[in-house]
C-alpha cells in the first residue's frame, strides 16, 4: 500500500504554507508544480518542479503523475476534472472539495462566467481570499489527508 502524495498547482496558490504544515503533520510528500520560480525547500518531503511556460504545462505534469488516492490542490476547474477521473481527491484553495458530483456544475459555472466576461456583462472580479478561507482550507486538507492515508 503506497502513501498518498499532495500535488499543488503552485502558480498563484495562496495556501502553499498551509499545505506544507498539513503534509508535515501527516508525513506526506508534497510536490509544488509551477511555471515560474518557487522558493526552494530543504525539506526532503517537499519537491519543486518547474515546468516549461505554456498553457496547461503544470496541469499536464500533475495529471500524468497523480494517482488514485493522491490529493491535488488547485483552483483550476479543468485540472480538477482531469485528476478526479484518476481517483484523486481535489481541493480548491478555499477548502471546497471538487467531487464527481460537483465538477459538472463547477465547469458549467466557469463557462457561464467566461461568457459573461467576454460579453462585458461581468467584470470578472474574484472574491478576495480571507482568513476564513485559509482556515477552511486547513481543516479540509487535514481531513482529506487523513482520508487519503486510510484509503491508499
Amino acid at each position: 500500500m503506497s502513501v498518498p502524495q499532495i500535488y499543488v498547482d503552485a502558480d498563484a496558490c495562496p495556501v502553499k504554507d498551509e499545505v506544507l504544515r498539513v503534509a508535515e503533520r501527516h508525513g506526506l510528500v508534497v510536490t509544488m508544480v509551477a511555471n515560474f520560480g518557487l522558493r526552494p525547500s530543504r525539506d526532503p518531503m517537499v519537491r519543486h518542479v518547474m515546468v516549461p511556460q505554456g498553457a496547461d504545462a503544470a496541469d499536464d505534469w500533475i495529471v500524468e503523475r497523480a494517482e488514485n488516492g493522491d490529493i491535488v490542490v488547485t483552483a483550476d476547474i479543468p485540472l480538477a476534472r482531469r485528476v478526479l477521473e484518476k481517483g484523486a481527491h481535489v481541493l480548491g484553495p478555499t477548502g471546497k472539495p471538487f467531487t464527481a458530483q460537483s465538477i459538472g456544475m463547477a465547469l458549467a459555472m466557469r463557462e457561464l462566467n467566461q461568457h459573461l466576461r467576454e460579453t462585458g456583462e461581468s467584470k470578472g472580479y474574484n472574491a478576495s481570499f480571507t482568513a476564513r478561507d485559509r482556515s477552511a482550507f486547513l481543516q479540509a486538507l487535514d481531513e482529506a489527508a487523513a482520508k487519503a492515508k486510510r484509503g491508499k
